[in-house]
């Protein structure tokens, strides 16, 4: 999770508002208390944002 609030600059929970609003990649399970993301899926996510919130 911290990489993916360094690379997104986006805190924990709006990483998971978004999640919820389907307006960002899901998580996969590792574990009962830890979960990753693709790296494929947060460039292709980064990709479609607008300029402006980049």
């Amino acid at each position: 999770m911290p990489s993916v609030i360094q690379m997104t600059g986006l805190g924990r929970s709006t990483i998971y508002r978004l999640i919820a609003q389907q307006q960002f990649p899901c998580p996969v399970r590792l574990g009962v208390r830890a979960v990753a993301w693709r790296r494929s899926e947060l460039d292709l996510w980064s990709q479609s944002r607008p300029a402006a919130m980049q």
